[in-house]
This record gives C-alpha cells, structure tokens and sequence, in this order.
C-alpha cells in the first residue's frame, strides 16, 4: 500500500516537543513534505538553531515513521530556521495579508532588481538607499537576497535584531536608514541551505512581523533573476516601481530584457535602468574614460524597452572600498564622482516616481506552469 501524506502527519503527531508539550503537527513544524513510494521528504521548521533539539526532533520523527507506517521507508529531514515562528500552538488560519496590510506605512516600495548576478546591484540599491536619507526622507532597506545577504557587510552591522511584546522584529539602524536582512540573524559562516518555499516564507516576514513604522521609501534588494523570491515579492507587496541593474556588456544587458519583461508582465512601472561599472577612470586621468565591459549598451536597450536610462556609475576603487568598509560612497564621500553618480540616478528615479504619480502596482496572480 502506498504512503500518503496524512498518515505521515498522524506519525508525526505522536512525536512531542520537549519543552512545548505539544506535537510536531499542532506546533506547525512540519513543512515542505514530499512522499514519493517509501521515500519521506521533509523541512522540520524550528524558532531558532538548537542543533542538539533538531537531533532529538529528527530521531523522533524517523522513529515515529518506521514505527506507525513503514520500517523500511527512507526518511530525508531537513532542518530550517523560521525566525518569528511562534513557539505556541497556531491559531487559526488566517488570510494571506492585503495589499493594504503589508508594509501599509511605507509611501513608496522600490523594487532594485537584476538580471543576473555579478552587476553590482546590492551596491546601487545601498547607495539609492544613503541618497534618499540624505534628503531626510524616512528610508528603510529590505535586504531579500536570503542566500547571499550584502547589507550586513555593507554597512559594517551584525548586530541582531530586538523582538517587541507582539513578536516583530525591530529593524537595525545605520545613517537614518532601517534595515533587515537574513544576515542579521544567521551566522556569517552558516549557509543558508533552504528550498525556494523557506526563502519566500522568510521574505514574507520581514514584510509582515517587522516593526517598519512610518516610511518615505521601502527599498528591496532583490536576489539576481527572476525566481521565487521575486515573483512572491511582486505577487505580495504594492511595488512603486522598479529599477533595474545592469552592467554595460551583451551577456549582461540579455539579462535586462527578461528582469524586464518580467515586471512589465505582472503590470510593475520600470522607473528605469541604471548602467553599473558604465566606465573606467584613472585616479592619476580624472578626465580619461575606459569603457571597459562596452560603450552605450544600456541606453540602447533602455531605448528599445521604452525605458529611461536613470544614471551611468563609473568603474571607481572608492566605490568597492566604502562597501567593504561598511560605509557607502554616498555617505563616505558625497562630493566623489562616484557619489555624486548615484545621487542624479537617485534624482532621476524620484522624477520617474512623480511622473507616475502615487499609485501602486495592483496585485497580479501569476500562474506556475
């Protein structure tokens, strides 16, 4: 007789939690379950890492597996880290939240997106995000690559977060800007071995239990490309627009047209492109341009797509060495050619906003086929 799902959950529910009381089933801890013949596939989805728990919690579960269905199924566990899961019984069901419930302080949600990874975009969106609180706008950054987070390292922060009374993350703070970023609450050296679900379900959170407040501008460092991640971005938060990264050469800018293409489909403004590394200047030849990766590229495709080119970023050390430092060139040096660079694209992107007047993107559904 083949396995199914329910009898794996009734297994499970035979297996407690030591300090809970409560089961695996009723605590919400099983995801991701997959049967395949005697093949037994699942996340254990625990609060924080206790790897002597997730042991105890794997040796359970296998044991309850062979013990109530099938001594001889191959039981696969894999553990993940929810940061906000609660550590109670689940209420009921709630409904997914509205567009009016997500990040329903923020005026503006900018989306800074690439095609491809490589480009410098965690670069931009951090110096996009100096730019505005420079002007004094209330600015927050959202850092949603969950597998390669930049942000910590980017503005020298590996604190972690404070939780308050209603179990929401209070973002960090550096330069007038709030951030979150699975960076903040993982190890440096952990790797983040998760299936896409996991990644879209803790990008959620920091949509939904993050104690944003009041904001002028949300901006999202998108993850490269066009997966999970951003397709549930797009599908869950009412995006302002978004801007693209990209860098001057062919195999870059192939790229552009699908991050593009892929906005335009689920009815997300373009505010437009901006060229990274556009040009090489000597620090001994201010006046001496190198166009290293191609002259013009982005602001041919920028043309063909009908979309604005916001800005052209010089190829600078000064750059490369404010993100080590934790300090970005905006801020560390806004006089630079390199700051002054992302300031007019920042400029640009804000005039691209108001010409699009405030209204948000409506929510499109996206069918997986």
């Amino acid at each position: 007789m083949a396995i199914n799902k329910e009898q794996i959950k009734t297994a499970l529910a035979h297996v407690l939690h030591p300090t809970e009381k409560l089961d695996l089933i009723s605590l919400d801890m099983i995801q991701d379950l997959i049967v395949q013949d005697k093949y037994i596939s699942f996340t254990l989805e625990m609060p924080e890492q206790n790897e002597p728990l997730a042991i105890d919690l794997k040796e359970k579960a296998t044991g309850a597996i062979h013990k109530f269905i099938d001594k001889d199924a191959v039981v696969d566990i894999q553990v993940g880290i929810n940061v906000s899961k609660r550590k109670k019984a689940p209420e009921p069901a709630q409904h997914s939240p509205t567009q009016n419930q997500v990040l329903p302080g923020v005026k503006h949600i900018i989306a800074v997106a690439s095609g491809k990874g490589g480009v410098g975009k965690s670069t931009v969106a951090v110096n996009i995000a100096a730019a505005l609180a420079r002007t004094g706008a209330k600015v927050g950054l959202m850092d949603t690559d969950v597998y390669g987070p930049s942000i910590p390292t980017m503005f020298d922060l590996f604190e972690r977060p404070n939780i308050t009374t209603q179990k929401k993350l209070i973002p960090l703070e550096k330069y007038g800007i709030k951030m979150v970023s699975m960076g903040f609450l993982v190890d440096v050296n952990q790797a983040m071995v998760w299936r896409g679900p996991m990644a879209t379900s803790a990008i959620k959170q920091f949509m939904t239990d993050v104690e944003w407040g009041e904001l002028d501008y949300m901006v999202l460092d998108l993850p490269p490309g066009t997966g999970d991640i951003q397709l549930t971005i797009v599908q869950t938060v009412p995006l302002s627009g978004a801007v693209i990264v990209s860098t001057p050469q062919t195999v870059a800018l192939d790229d552009v047209r699908k991050g593009v293409a892929m906005f335009q489909k689920v009815k997300v403004p373009v505010l437009g492109v901006i060229e990274n590394m556009a040009y090489f200047i000597p620090p001994d030849m201010p006046d001496k341009k190198y166009h290293i990766f191609g002259e013009g590229g982005a602001s041919r495709l920028a043309e063909e797509l009908a979309v604005p080119v916001l800005g052209e970023i010089p190829l600078q050390q000064p750059i490369r060495e404010a993100g080590d430092n934790g300090k970005p060139i905006v801020i560390a040096d806004e006089k630079s050619k390199s700051a002054t660079s992302f300031i007019e694209a920042t400029n640009n992107m804000i005039q691209q906003l108001a010409l699009r007047g405030k209204d948000t993107a409506p929510k499109v559904e996206i069918n997986f086929r």
